[in-house]
């Protein structure tokens, strides 16, 4: 925990919790449950984000399709079979067919025709170009992977030193407060016996006034 105290000339921020030092848990197991109610009665964290963290990204926000596509993914579904019917060439139901029906036929049998044409097209052209491509393809996705890997190593490198700081800093300045502490002991061990020593003397030279007294007396 961190408070901040204003002033007109510069701002100083306080810390008054080392837990990478403290160890008052484990010393005195009863704070514990101390703790824990203090914890439950702190209202609850807000449901909104931080205003710096930044909104959502959402995605294929011009292609409904694909976003379609992401929503199925998401909610689970299952993909939808392949309509089978476009690749089908069926004859007219009737005997003999009409010549509409007979057209319909001849019309998507030509369509099948062109569209095994094209296919044929796309994988001739497929296996000149496509090899290429690919290794392309496959290249700049791993440099991107790799630019990836990089930078998380990076902040994961940046959050071990950052850890690795705090800790270090923690255990000095721990180390400091508990030589203050043992100095702080010690001295007011010191005034004690001080005073312990001052009430003897007075008694002494209470004593001692009182003989005199006694002896003036005689």
């Amino acid at each position: 925990m961190a408070s901040l105290i204003d002033n007109d000339s510069h701002r100083t921020e306080i810390f008054d919790s080392l837990p990478y030092y403290d160890n008052d848990l484990e010393q005195n197991p009863t704070l514990r449950g101390k703790v824990e109610r203090e914890l439950a009665r702190e209202p609850k964290p807000p449901q909104t984000l931080h205003p710096r963290v930044p909104p959502a990204i959402e995605l294929f926000k011009d292609k409904p399709g694909l976003a379609a596509e992401l929503a199925r993914v998401e909610a689970h579904q299952p993909l939808a079979p392949l309509d089978t019917i476009r690749y089908q060439l069926p004859a007219p139901t009737s005997t003999p067919g009409t010549d509409e029906e007979w057209q319909q036929a001849l019309n998507n049998a030509q369509s099948q025709l062109e569209h095994q044409r094209i296919r044929h097209t796309n994988l001739a052209l497929l296996q000149t170009y496509g090899p290429n491509a690919w290794r392309i393809h496959n290249y700049l996705l791993e440099a991107t992977a790799k630019q990836a890997e990089t930078a998380l190593e990076e902040l994961k490198q940046r959050t071990t030193d950052v850890n690795r700081e705090r800790k270090n800093s923690q255990t000095r300045i721990g180390n400091q407060l508990t030589s203050l502490e043992n100095k702080w002991t010690e001295l007011i061990s010191s005034i004690l016996q001080i005073e312990m020593a001052n009430v003897a003397l007075d008694a002494e030279v209470d004593r001692l006034n009182k003989k005199e007294a006694e002896l003036a007396s005689m």
